[in-house]
C-alpha cells in the first residue's frame, strides 16, 4: 500500500494546492483500507460466508431504517395533528398535504436532483437494465421526501420508500465489496426483505416480497441469505418498538365454510376495486404527464389533495388509523374529524360515505404522487382492501339473511386488493397474517386473493409495478431470457480481426489479404470507413486460383450486401433475434454507415450461456 500511497502522493503535488493534499488525504487512506480488508477477506473468508455476512449486515441497516422512518412519520403526524377534535371538520387538513408536498419537491429539485418516485419500478429497472446498480442517493432520499410526504398527510405509503431505501443499501455495499451481478441482485433482495420486514414485523412475506415482487430465483443459494436479512430486520424492530404486530388482531369469529361464497364474491369485488385503482393511477398519472411546470403539478395536485382530505379525513396519510379502528369493530370512527360525523346514524349514508372514500382514495393518492410527493401503493391498496372488505360485509349484514363477521370480511379485502393491484397474491396472503397474528384465517385470505388475481388478470396482465415499464418495453426481469440478454452489451462483443478491403482492389489484392488472414469474411469499406458489403470465401473459391482473372476482376464485381447488418445502438435481445432469422454465422456492426467490425453468433450465444449459467449457480 506504500506503493499506492505514493503514487496518489505524487498526483496532488503535481496536480493540487497543499491543501487540497489534506483534503484527499482521507479517501487516499480509506482506500488503501478498504483494499487491505478486501484481500484479507478474499483469503480467509469464503464467498458464500461472506455473502450471509452481508445479508446480515444489510437486513440490519434496512430494519433499522423501517424502524426511523415509522416513528419519524409517526411523530410528525402526531405532532401536526394534536388536539383535533372527532366530531368536526379541521381545516388545517387544507394546509397540510400542500405545504408537506412543497417541502419535498423543493428537497427533492435542490438536494436529490434526480426523480425517487416509484421505488419498486425503480428498483425491477435496475435488475433489469442498469446491472443492479442504484444510485447511492437512494439511501437516504426516499427516506427523508417519503416523511415529509406522509407526515404532513400525502395519502400514499411508506412501504416503497423503505424498500427501495433497503434494495439502494443492499445494491450499494455489494458493489463496494466488489461483487458480482448475481450477488448484488441478491443483496437488492435483501434490503427490501429486510426493510418490509422492519416496516411490517413479517419475514416471511418479506422474503416472498422478494421472490414474488422482484423476481429473484428461488434457489438454496439465494433463500438463505433472504430469511436472514428478513429476521434480521424484524428482529431490530421489535426489539426498537416492541413485538406488537401492526394491527392486533383476535378472532373472535372463526372461519365458517357457509361464508364462503361471501369471500369468492369479495375476491371478485376486490379484484374490480384493484383494477379502477390501476387504471385510475395510471390514468391521472398521465394527465399531470403533460404538463412542463412542477410547480403547476404542485399547486393542482396539492390543492385537489388538500381539498379531499379536507372532506375526507380518513385519506390523510397511510390510513392505518382507520384500519386499526375497523379490525377493532369500530368502523363507525372512519367518520371522525370529519363534516360528516352526524352521518353515522344513517346506515345509507354511512354506506355512501364508504363508497366516496374508496373512490376518491385513489385520487389522492395519484394527487400526491403525480404533485410531486413520494410514497407507495402499499398503504393505499390495504387501506382500500380493508375498507372495500368492511363495506361489502356491512352491505349485506343489512339485509338480514346471513350475518358476516366485518372484521374477517376486512382482512380478506386487504389481501385481495394487495394481490390484485400486486399480481402478489403469497405475499399478500402471508402479510395478512404475519401482521395480524390470523394464521387461524388462512383459508379466506386465500380464496379472497386468488379470486381478485384471477379477476384483474382478465383485463391487466401486469401489476401497477411492471406497468410502466413493460409500456416502454423495459420489462425484463419477468423473462429470464430478457434478463440475461440486457446484461450483454454489444461493443464487448465486436470482433476487429477480419482484415478490410477496399472495392477497387483486384482478385489478386484480396488473394493476398486472404493469405494474412485467419477468417474467412472480408469487409468490403472505401476510404472513409463506410461499410460497402462483404466478401466471402466460399463465394469465390472457385475463381480465386484463377491467375488470369487477377487483374481484370475487382472487389466490387465480388461483393454483396448482408442482410441484416447491426447497429452499435442495438440491443443483444434485438441481435439475437437476428442470428435468430439469418444463417450468418457473422454479422456486421456499423456506426451510422461507418464499419466497426463483426459480432459472431457463437460468441453471442456463449456469453449468453456463461450469464445463465451465472445466475442458475447454487
Amino acid at each position: 500500500m506504500p506503493g499506492f500511497l505514493g503514487k496518489q502522493a505524487g498526483f496532488c503535488r503535481m496536480a493540487c494546492s497543499p491543501f487540497s493534499f489534506f483534503l484527499y488525504l482521507p479517501d487516499m487512506i480509506i482506500t488503501s483500507t478498504f483494499i487491505r480488508i478486501q484481500k484479507w477477506r478474499v483469503k480467509n473468508i469464503s464467498h458464500r460466508n461472506f455473502v450471509l455476512i452481508l445479508s446480515l449486515i444489510v437486513g440490519f441497516i434496512s430494519g433499522l431504517s423501517a424502524v426511523v422512518l415509522k416513528n419519524t412519520v409517526y411523530y410528525t403526524h402526531f405532532l401536526l395533528t394534536r388536539g383535533f377534535v372527532s366530531d368536526d371538520g379541521n381545516y388545517l387538513y387544507l394546509a397540510y398535504p400542500l405545504l408537506g408536498m412543497g417541502i419535498t419537491v423543493l428537497f427533492v429539485r435542490y438536494v436529490v436532483k434526480d426523480n425517487i418516485s416509484h421505488g419498486v419500478s425503480k428498483i425491477l429497472y435496475a435488475i433489469s437494465k442498469n446491472n443492479s446498480h442504484i444510485k447511492v442517493h437512494n439511501n437516504y432520499s426516499s427516506l427523508v421526501a417519503s416523511t415529509i410526504t406522509v407526515g404532513f398527510g400525502g395519502s400514499v405509503g411508506l412501504e416503497a420508500p423503505i424498500v427501495l431505501t433497503g434494495a439502494s443499501i443492499g445494491s450499494n455495499l455489494a458493489r463496494v465489496m466488489r461483487m458480482d451481478y448475481r450477488t448484488i441482485t441478491l443483496m437488492i433482495g435483501c434490503g427490501a426483505a429486510g426493510a418490509i420486514a422492519g416496516i411490517f414485523k413479517a419475514p416471511i412475506a418479506a422474503v416472498i416480497f422478494a421472490l414474488e415482487v422482484l423476481m429473484l430465483d428461488l434457489t438454496m443459494g439465494s433463500l438463505i441469505p433472504l430469511l436472514i436479512a428478513a429476521v434480521t430486520g424484524a428482529t431490530v424492530s421489535s426489539f426498537l418498538m416492541g413485538e406488537a404486530a401492526l394491527f392486533s388482531f383476535s378472532v373472535t369469529d372463526p372461519f365458517n365454510l357457509r361464508n364462503i361464497p361471501f369471500y369468492i364474491l369479495l375476491g371478485i369485488v376486490t379484484g374490480l376495486i384493484s383494477l379502477y385503482f390501476t387504471r385510475a393511477n395510471m390514468y391521472i398519472e398521465g394527465l399531470f404527464g403533460k404538463i412542463n411546470s412542477p410547480l403547476r403539478k404542485l399547486l393542482i395536485g396539492g390543492s385537489l389533495l388538500s381539498l379531499l382530505i379536507f372532506l375526507f379525513p380518513p385519506l390523510y396519510g397511510e390510513g392505518y388509523e382507520v384500519l386499526t379502528d375497523i379490525l377493532n369493530g369500530r368502523g363507525d370512527a372512519i367518520l371522525n374529524n370529519s363534516l360528516f360525523y352526524s352521518l353515522r346514524e344513517s346506515h345509507w349514508l354511512f354506506i355512501a360515505f364508504l363508497v366516496l372514500v374508496l373512490f376518491f382514495k385513489v385520487l389522492a393518492m395519484t394527487f400526491t404522487t403525480a404533485g410531486g410527493g413520494v410514497g407507495g401503493i402499499f398503504a393505499p391498496s390495504l387501506f382500500m382492501g380493508g375498507v372495500t372488505g368492511f363495506f361489502t360485509a356491512r352491505f349485506i349484514n343489512y339485509f338480514d339473511f346471513v350475518k358476516l363477521p366485518e372484521i374477517n370480511f376486512a382482512l380478506a379485502g386487504m389481501a385481495g386488493v394487495m394481490a390484485a393491484v400486486m399480481h402478489a397474491p403469497l405475499t399478500a396472503i402471508f402479510l395478512i397474517a404475519e401482521i395480524t397474528g390470523g394464521y387461524e384465517f388462512f383459508i379466506p385470505l386465500m380464496i379472497t386473493s386468488t379470486i381478485a388475481y384471477l379477476t384483474i388478470n382478465l383485463y391487466e396482465p401486469h401489476s401497477i409495478y411492471t406497468k410502466r415499464l413493460a409500456i416502454r418495453g423495459e420489462l425484463i426481469t419477468h423473462d429470464k431470457d430478457k434478463a440475461a440478454l440486457s446484461r450483454l452489451h454489444i461493443n464487448r462483443l465486436i470482433e476487429n480481426n477480419f482484415l478490410p478491403i477496399g472495392p477497387d482492389a483486384t482478385l489478386g489484392e484480396l488473394v493476398r489479404v486472404i493469405a494474412r488472414s485467419e477468417r474467412n469474411v472480408f469487409p468490403v469499406i472505401d476510404a472513409d470507413n463506410n461499410f460497402l458489403g462483404v466478401v466471402f470465401i466460399n463465394e469465390i473459391r472457385n475463381i480465386m486460383f484463377n491467375h488470369e482473372l487477377y487483374e481484370t476482376t475487382y472487389v466490387r464485381n465480388l461483393m454483396f450486401m448482408p442482410e441484416p447488418l447491426v447497429s452499435v445502438d442495438e440491443t443483444m435481445e434485438d441481435v439475437a433475434h437476428k442470428f435468430g432469422e439469418c444463417a450468418h454465422y457473422n454479422l456486421p456492426v456499423l456506426d451510422k454507415g461507418k464499419y466497426v467490425g463483426f459480432v459472431s453468433r457463437a460468441n453471442v450465444f456463449s456469453a449468453y450461456r456463461n450469464l445463465v449459467r451465472e445466475s442458475s449457480q447454487d
